[in-house]
């Protein structure tokens, strides 16, 4: 994913965990969240729910191999502009981030 943003000319910061994220200094001008539902700890869910000051800012996209509609339902809960599940085409989360962040701004990623 890291490697697909930035060859479409995003800047991009990739974390491993959400705690890794949640870690370092908050930055502003964050221009969008790509979040796998299950990382390593902290949940993508949880992890939206503690970054976001507010519903909607920044956008976040979830992404998951584990599909049910419980996850589709907590996305669209939390105001997902996304939810994709594995396996994707690139261009399909490419596609979504330029409907909603002007390139070269910097989405984060969560892997």
């Amino acid at each position: 994913m890291e490697q697909l943003l930035l060859a479409a000319g995003f800047q991009v910061s990739a974390f491993r965990s959400a705690e890794e994220l949640l870690g370092r200094p908050a930055s502003s001008g964050v221009a969008c969240l790509v979040l796998d539902v299950h990382l390593p700890g902290l949940s993508g869910f949880d992890l939206c729910e503690r970054v976001r000051p507010k519903p909607g800012e920044p956008p976040v996209i979830f992404i998951t191999a584990h599909d049910s509609p419980a996850y589709r339902e907590r996305a669209r809960r939390l105001g997902a502009v996304a939810y994709l599940t594995k396996p994707f085409a690139g261009r399909t989360v490419l596609d979504v981030l330029k409907t909603i962040t002007p390139r070269g701004d910097s989405p984060e990623r969560t892997r």
